[in-house]
């Protein structure tokens, strides 16, 4: 694809551009006509109001984001060549981190690839096309990832609620082999399976999987409950580090399925319990029977979905952490975690500091922590920064 047409910033906002920031938002570009019949997802040039060229972007001039920068030079066609060369280079990087094929391959804007994400399962791809331009390129990403990584099967999640603030439509296609249901992955060592066409987001959290190791090697010897288990990833890393029993809660049927097998297949099933039922629930039915473990996590889905749910948000991140600091027994640990984007990570470490206190616990930060290194961390976008966690000794 070439370029559609020139967009000029306004006056002075070409600063945060020209330091490395790879948006500009609506109120920063001169919105002319010619502009505003763009169609979603255009290529532009950018150029600031002093003529200074910022070369190629997608451009959508529904979006809060409008531009997302591409730092390629705008007389480059934008086609399988160009998104081949971006993907090589995250290859690169994730096969220096990690013996096996299960990572976050791209993690979009931090990989230079805006609005993209893809992890990967062995030979199968599971995307996301989070932004119009990227929507527009598809058919070109999937034969750039088949001519580098020969997948037998690409799951297109275009399901992500993202897609609604770029105009775009919602679905879920398989490009390939359909599968015949769940697929089997590995990490840490341990195998777990994942619905890559109806689970949550691209089937699996990967980013958690530094988190999961540290608290493994805490657990053996002890009584441990998992809260938000989803697949069992924590609960099962737990039993593999030598728990001595291990009580895991999500409300998803379906999920804890899946997470019973995986238990079963990593000879860890006669020590771990699901349990499907609401979590809050299931917290205060166990601080009324005086239940106490020796490590308690809480790895919650987003709380706070957009700025305007922040304030009422951030509330269950307090009530997470009294509730789940009445669970910890003396000299035991607490993982909290939030995966809220809107949520800064100074605001979260308050918040649950509160609730911790709330529950008249003294604690001992001993760990605080992100995503791992397949999730890298644009240096000029906070939001790339969304995985927060936090571990505690309670005494």
């Amino acid at each position: 694809m070439s370029i559609d047409a020139t967009v000029r910033l306004q006056p002075g906002a070409h600063t945060r551009i020209a330091h490395g920031h790879p948006w500009a938002f609506s109120n920063e570009i001169v919105m002319g006509p010619e502009a505003k019949t763009l169609a979603r997802g255009s290529i532009v040039r950018v150029v600031g109001d002093d003529g200074r060229d910022f070369g190629a972007a997608f451009f959508n001039p529904h979006s809060l984001i409008s531009l997302r920068l591409l730092r390629s030079p705008a007389d480059r066609p934008i086609d399988a060549q160009f998104l081949g060369e971006r993907l090589s280079r995250a290859l690169t990087l994730r096969q220096a981190l990690y013996d096996e094929p299960f990572y976050r391959l791209v993690h979009a804007e931090a990989d230079s690839l805006p609005g993209l994400i893809v992890d990967r399962y062995g030979d199968v791809l599971s995307v996301q096309a989070n932004c119009a331009g990227m929507d527009n390129l598809i058919e070109e990403l999937v034969g750039a990832l088949t001519a580098m990584l020969q997948p037998r099967t690409i799951v297109l999640r275009s399901d992500s609620s993202a897609r609604t603030l770029e105009g775009l439509e919602r679905s879920v296609r398989v490009v390939g082999q359909p599968l015949a249901g769940p697929i089997g992955l590995r990490e840490n060592g341990a195998t777990f399976r994942a619905d890559l066409e109806h689970g949550q987001k691209t089937g699996w959290f990967f980013d958690q999987r530094d988190n999961r190791a540290f608290m493994a090697a805490l657990c053996q010897g002890r009584r441990v409950a998992d809260f938000y288990t989803y697949l069992g990833g924590f609960a099962i890393q737990a039993a593999r580090g030598g728990a001595s029993s291990v009580l895991a809660v999500d409300r998803s049927e379906d999920s804890l399925a899946l997470a019973t097998i995986a238990a079963t297949e990593n000879g860890v099933g006669d020590r771990v319990a699901f349990k499907a039922a609401s979590v809050f629930d299931c917290l205060e039915e166990l601080a009324a029977r005086g239940e106490r473990f020796d490590v308690v996590i809480g790895d919650p889905p987003a709380f706070v979905k957009s700025r305007k749910s922040l304030p009422s948000g951030v509330k269950g991140y307090r009530k997470l952490a009294q509730l789940t600091a009445r669970l910890v027994a003396p000299g035991g640990f607490l993982f909290l975690a939030s995966c809220s984007q809107a949520v800064e990570a100074e605001r979260f470490h308050r918040e649950i500091a509160i609730g911790i206190a709330k529950a008249r616990r003294d604690a001992r930060i001993i760990r605080t922590a992100g995503a791992g290194p397949d999730h890298p961390e644009h240096p000029q976008l906070p939001q790339s920064t969304y995985l927060k966690a936090q571990v505690f000794c309670l005494d």
